[in-house]
């Protein structure tokens, strides 16, 4: 979610929501929201959101969370606070308890489109695609002009394989939008994925027309040029993405990722590694060091990116998970089960019923 999105929490606009400065609130549609909070209480919230912004402020989540919560108690029916709540849980990788936030905000305000299509995100990002594909059809009824909703919705149906309504939700971001790089790189992802390659790469050339200077499309094209057996240009092309942006720790993310697909497994790592090197604090490439070097059976190497990978996700369960794999590998059984334990906490608490069901499955031949 971007840091737009924040501003939804930040402490002038939920004071206007709570009806302690300017007029009373309104929900998006014009509803007003009953508060019928007295003075005292009044006093307590703005207290209450002047220290959340401060924690906010300071990029203390957990403590701001603290705070939000303490405003629900006192003010149960405002959707806005839910939202901020559901905000604040995303940001710390809590999906699962994200998506209860949206759906007490929902509850409360049924006709706010951003409150399904972050409801979505949520959904999404835990893995329940069906849901969330709900919630994103919600979000484009209510506003049916905003393309980001189109695309929401078109991203966790490639992900779902359902491809039938891509070209439509397509042609209709163009429609409202004929620049939309980003609908050009779904429909061309859908393409390739239903393994229509040629017709792939003919989209992808004419959409880099469009848009020459799209790392991520050429990214595309190198991926479908591999695909279809055509190496020499396939990584010419990813040689020039990586020459006109050499200190760009995205492009260097995708082109490792592309390696491992191709399970080249030293040019995966070398990449990954360029990326880390960039980007200190990303999560994605620290997986991608870990996986390749679990990959090579090089596990002493795997341990140790791991755990790097838990100290900059020491919520994500991921990590966990595969660190219990890898230690159970060199017959570390204890420190195994200990870490698997950990990753099954964390799933349980993000309802992510694959992650527990593999865990469970560890766990149990241990």
């Amino acid at each position: 979610m971007s840091k737009k999105f924040l501003s939804q929490v930040t402490l002038s606009f939920l004071l206007v929501s709570f009806g302690l400065i300017g007029s009373p609130a309104y929900s998006q549609v014009g509803k007003p929201i009953a508060t019928r909070l007295d003075a005292q209480q009044k006093q307590q919230l703005y207290d209450l959101l002047q220290k959340g912004q401060e924690y906010i402020d300071a990029g203390n989540i957990n403590n701001a969370l603290t705070i939000y919560q303490q405003a629900a108690s006192i003010d149960s029916n405002n959707a806005k606070i839910f939202s901020g709540i559901g905000y604040l849980y995303a940001t710390t990788g809590n999906y699962g308890e994200a998506a209860q936030a949206y759906q007490r905000a929902i509850s409360l305000a049924p006709d706010n489109p951003a409150f399904h299509y972050a409801l979505g995100y949520s959904l999404a990002q835990k893995g329940d695609y069906a849901q969330a594909t709900e919630a994103y059809y919600q979000a484009l009824k209510l506003d049916p002009n905003n393309t980001k909703n189109y695309l929401a919705l078109a991203v966790v149906l490639l992900r779902q394989g359902n491809y039938e309504q891509i070209e439509e939700y397509y042609q209709r971001v163009i429609s409202l939008d004929p620049n939309n790089e980003k609908a050009h790189e779904i429909m061309a992802t859908a393409l390739y994925n239903q393994g229509e390659t040629a017709k792939a790469l003919n989209f992808l050339e004419k959409s880099l027309q469009k848009f020459p200077h799209s790392s991520e499309l050429k990214i595309k094209l190198a991926t479908a040029l591999l695909k279809e057996g055509n190496s020499e240009s396939g990584f010419q092309t990813l040689q020039e993405i990586y020459e006109s942006a050499p200190q760009n720790p995205q492009v260097q993310l995708k082109i490792a990722m592309i390696f491992e697909q191709q399970k080249q497994w030293d040019q995966a790592l070398e990449a990954y590694e360029k990326a880390s090197a960039l980007n200190r604090g990303s999560i994605e490439a620290q997986s991608g060091i870990a996986r390749i070097y679990e990959q090579k059976e090089d596990y002493f190497r795997a341990i140790v990116a791991y755990r790097r990978f838990i100290e900059l996700a020491p919520q994500n369960p991921y990590g966990y998970h595969r660190l219990g794999v890898v230690l159970k590998e060199r017959g570390r059984t204890a420190e195994a089960k200990e870490m698997l334990h950990k990753a099954k906490i964390i799933y349980e608490s993000q309802n992510n019923s694959q992650g527990l069901k593999e865990v469970n499955n560890l766990l149990g031949k241990s």
